[in-house]
Order: C-alpha cells, then structure tokens, then sequence
C-alpha cells in the first residue's frame, strides 16, 4: 500500500501544481502497476487517505488517549520535511545550501533541516523503555537480521525523549484531524504506521491475524518500527508484532541511488531488459538484508546466464533432448545400477553409481527442509545459493555419465541411461518445485516439461526419488509434456545490443 499523508507530499503537490489526493492517487497508481509488472500478488493493497484507515486511526488515537499515554506541550527542535522527523544535533552535520550558506542537514539522508517550534500533543516513550527491552529480551528474533536487534536494544540504552505526535494544523492540512482538536494534524508517522492493523480490520476483526504479523522494513525507518510502533502498540493495549523482517538497501556501482546523480534504476526497464523471472531472481539472489549490495547491469547479465539458461535450462534441455529421451517419456529407475546404501563409501563396486552420485542425492533430499528454513528466517539468498550449488552437482553427474555415448540397444547399457535420466529429472523437479515462489512462471515452465501437474507441486508432499528408497514413483514411465523450447534467454551483454542498435 501506500503512505499518502504528510506535510512533503502537500508541498510536493504544490510544486507540481496539483491536489494531494490527485498527487496520491497517480503516485499509488504506479507501486500497484510496479507490483503487477514484478508479478507480486497481494491480497489487500492500503492506502492511508481510504476512510477504513483513517477511522482505525481515529480509534488508535482515543485509545493512547484514554490511558494517559498523550499530553500537551511545547516541542522545538531541528525538522526534516523529507523524513517527516525531528532530528537530534548528533544527526546533523553543517553543509552550505545552493546558494552557499550554511545550513544544517541530516547526516543520513543529506536533507535539509529546518528549526521548528509549536505545540503539540507528546507521546510519552520515555515511559516506555523497559517494557520495550523486555518485549526484545523475550523475543531474540522479533527483530532480524541480528545486527537490527541489536542496534534496537543499544537505542534503549540512550536517551529516549517523549514523542511529538501531532502538528500544528494550519501549516499541515494534509492528513488527519486529531479527534476532538482540530487544531492539530495527527503526526503522518503515527497515522501511517497504524495502517498495519487498519488492513487486517481493526479495532474490530484485527484479532484474526495480530499479532502474527510480520513486518518488512527498510533499515532507514527501523528507529520507527523497532521502537516507537512497539511502546505506541503497548501503550494502546496491543502485543507488537511477533516479527520485524529489516533490508538494506540496492547502491549503483558502489553509490547510493539519487535522482541528481541520476544513477536510480527503474525497475520498469530491468522488467524489460531481463524479463521478470530474471529481475526477481537476480535481486532475491543477490540481496542481503543485514547489508547494502551492489546493482550494475554486467553482473545481471553474468549470474542470469551462468544458473538460469546455462546451469539451469541447460540441464533441462540435455536431459530431455529427443535424441537421448526418444520415447520423451519419465525415465526408468534401475535399483540394481544405483543401489541404496548407507554410506557413500560403500558404494564402490556396487551397481554402476560413485561416490559424488550419492553425495549428490544426498544433498538434493536434503534440499527442500533446508530451502524451507532459510526462506522462514527471511534469507532467501542463502536458499538460492543452495539451489544454484545442487543444480551445479547435478550438471556434474550428468556431465561424468556422459549418457549421450551410451547405447539404448543394449539392454544393460538401456539401465543405467535411464537410471541417469530419471536422477536428473527427478533434481530439476525438485529445483522447479522449490524455485516457484521466486521465478513462477519460469518454474512452471520447468513443471510442466516434466508433466508435473499443479496438484504435485507443493512442498509438504515432495518426495524426491521415492525408488531409490524402493517406493513407487508417480512420474516414472509418464509422458513428458510438450517441449516449449528455451527455459530462460541467454542475454547478451548491453553493450553488443547498443552497438547493434548504433
């Protein structure tokens, strides 16, 4: 959804020569489109300015209210309308504005700040240090990655000053009236942090899903979602939420994205250039949360190539070639050429499989549990890696067998060629199977070669070669589905393509 509120989106809409509403209705127009293009499914899609939202607000309000947790006073200090924050001296450096006087600005954005003073309504976080180091105490893992949590627990142990929550209505109209002052504009971050249960139906029917909520950040706002949303939930009679998930940011070539470098990259044109498949797969691959990683098109082009049309669809176009599958069916498995042990060592002089065969079976029936805990503990790059590393091993077992020399006229050559399509094919569904939530339609893709139907394509009932543990299989002697060609492009390098077009 999108946070529509704030006194940078009124004067972003004055520049512009425009209304907020009409300002937020485009800008939220272009995250749904956004969304779409990088085909992310949501099952609600919030905006602040909706009247659901601002009615949950109105209630979250009364309820801070009415426990004592807001009182009037005085607040002045330096104001960043960008971060829509008050930000302490020790945030600040001085710099000199465009026209050479100096000014102060905020030491992690670079913006501007302005001195303020008003009153308005306070929240009082101060009160709220120790039941917010008992919620993180008691919940190592609300916060994660580790290096979050901890920044979190060191911000409580330094000063912790009342909250304003509301500004002066007559320089900020855009937002919503403080209940029973209209006088005031509640504060946008308070407004749009409560969208978290305004979507899930409070203050009426929210108890369905909170708080098993998870939330995921930018490490820009944890301050906000780390600190302030906890002793605001608390204070209003509410459990945080059970997770906060925080990300680092994309820099270009080893600088931070910003529109007067003019190095931000839109995601539109990646869409374009890699096809969405390849963009997803390249930013959950690459993207490490407790860090800032590095985007610049060569490396696109390089990781694409080598795991997806290389590693990936290669594997699959070789093991399914008509020339080495020509009844394109799903291969035989031959227990007495590949026959179980239990230990790899025992393997030699045991059927025709070696060592590294099982080692690599071994690490594929391993797969999906370790796939499926670094995806719950939000490292989604590591559970690619893992992938990427199998789908190497596999390449290497069909490459060692060589099962383009072997002949199908002999009966027990026949075997053990089959035997080698069925492991092969039995990894990829596995990779395919696995790879659904961050490359779908090329994962379907993958499913249906295989003649994978949607109903076999869920994790809690995948058994990866079930003969192997002398159990029958589904697939074996199925029809493969139709050949749809080329699993993922090869890319050319951006530079043949703009010589080409020159």
């Amino acid at each position: 959804g999108t946070d529509e509120h704030g006194l940078k989106i009124q004067q972003a809409a004055a520049a512009a020569g425009t209304s907020p509403p009409e300002l937020c209705e485009r800008v939220s127009g272009l995250f749904r489109q956004a969304l779409s293009q990088a085909g992310v499914a949501f099952t609600d899609f919030i905006r602040t300015s909706e009247p659901r939202h601002q009615r949950a607000v109105r209630h979250f309000w009364g309820a801070l209210r009415d426990c004592g947790a807001l009182y009037k006073g005085s607040y002045e200090g330096w104001y960043c309308t960008p971060e829509e924050s008050f930000l302490p001296e020790s945030q600040l450096a001085e710099r000199r504005d465009a026209q050479g006087r100096p000014c102060k600005v905020s030491l992690e954005t670079g913006h501007e700040v302005h001195w303020t003073k008003e009153e308005n309504y306070m929240f009082r976080l101060s009160a709220f240090r120790d039941p917010l180091q008992k919620w993180l105490r008691d919940n190592p893992r609300a916060i994660c990655p580790d290096p979050f949590y901890q920044r979190a627990l060191r911000w409580l142990d330094e000063d912790l000053p009342d909250l304003s929550v509301s500004r002066e209505r007559s320089r900020l109209q855009w937002g919503i009236p403080v209940p029973s002052d209209p006088t005031q504009t509640i504060y946008v971050w308070v407004d749009a942090l409560v969208n978290y249960l305004s979507v899930v139906g409070y203050p009426e029917s929210h108890g369905a899903w909170w708080p098993a909520a998870h939330h995921v950040v930018g490490k820009d706002i944890l301050k906000f979602h780390a600190l302030y949303w906890p002793a605001l939930l608390l204070a209003a009679g509410l459990a945080p939420p059970e997770r906060i998930l925080v990300h680092s940011h994309w820099t270009v070539r080893g600088q931070k994205m910003s529109k007067s470098l003019g190095n931000v990259v839109d995601p539109a044109t990646c869409v374009g250039q890699y096809g969405v498949d390849g963009f997803r797969y390249f930013l959950l691959r690459q993207g490490v949360p407790e860090r800032d990683c590095d985007y610049y098109d060569e490396k696109v082009v390089k990781l694409l190539n080598s795991e997806l049309a290389d590693a990936l669809g290669g594997l699959l176009n070789r093991s399914t070639a008509p020339s080495i599958n020509p009844s394109n069916t799903y291969p035989r498995f031959s227990e007495p050429c590949f026959p179980k042990v239990l230990d790899s060592r025992e393997a030699k002089g045991m059927g025709r499989a070696s060592a590294e065969d099982y080692e690599l079976v071994a690490a594929v029936a391993s797969l999906p549990a370790q796939v499926a805990g670094y995806f719950e503990g939000f490292q989604i790059y590591k559970a690619l890696e893992c992938i990427a590393q199998c789908v190497r091993q596999t390449n290497g077992f069909f490459q060692r067998h060589r099962p383009w020399k072997l002949d199908r006229r002999d009966s027990a050559e026949r075997l053990w060629l089959d035997t080698i399509l069925h492991v092969t094919l039995e990894c990829l569904r596995v990779y395919g199977t696995l790879l659904q939530p961050v490359v779908p339609h090329m994962a379907d893709k993958l499913l249906s070669r295989l003649a994978v139907e949607p109903g076999e394509r869920g994790l809690s009932d995948m058994t990866f070669l079930a003969r192997y543990d002398g159990k029958p299989c589904p697939f074996e002697g199925r029809q493969l589905g139709p050949d749809t060609g080329v699993l993922f492009q090869r890319l050319e390098k951006l530079e043949t393509v703009k010589n080409r077009k020159q």
